[in-house]
């Protein structure tokens, strides 16, 4: 299996977690490196590109769009190429009205582009550590529940005639 057979095929997958419904670390960390690796090489971007900036929006639709269908299965990334997609139409339409020189104005937004990736890539970092902060939480309130309940059912076995009172969880 060739190396871009396994990425394709590694990329394609589903990865959430079965218990939490959150996007695996591995998935993630994949993606930080990713994206990683092609902010580290702006010499090789630009070389390739003749000496144009790379669009990073185009890059990570190609990068995560499904051959076969043609759409993007992950839908994290669906909304932030949605979302990317939107805000650049409103700055190249913005550009465009303030400048007659359009490719000054494409230039430019491109520029722009690949900024806008860049925050939704940290706000994406902050996301996933705040998900695996409420998972911590939720995990330890579990825990916290089952110890009542266990505690409720020693002390009616223990005081069989006394009654206690229902408490609902908050």
């Amino acid at each position: 299996m060739s190396s871009s057979n396994y990425f394709r095929s590694w990329i394609d997958r589903p990865h959430l977690d079965p218990n939490t419904r959150l996007v695996t670390e591995e998935y993630q960390r994949g993606i930080t490196e990713f994206m990683g690796l092609v902010h580290r090489q702006p010499e090789a971007k630009t070389e390739k590109n003749d000496g144009e900036p790379v669009d990073d929006l185009a890059l990570m639709k190609r990068t995560y769009t499904n051959q076969k269908t043609g759409h993007i299965d992950d839908g994290l990334v669906r909304e932030v190429v949605t979302l990317v997609q939107t805000q650049v139409q409103d700055e190249v339409s913005q550009l465009q009205t303030e400048d007659d020189d359009s490719t000054a104005s494409t230039n430019l937004s491109r520029f722009r582009i690949n900024e806008i990736v860049e925050s939704l890539k940290d706000k994406d970092d902050r996301i996933s550590l705040l998900e695996t902060q409420m998972v911590a939480q939720q995990a330890g309130y579990e825990a916290q529940k089952r110890l009542n309940q266990q505690m409720m059912e020693m002390m009616q076995r223990m005081y069989p005639n006394e009654v206690f009172p229902n408490v609902q969880d908050p």
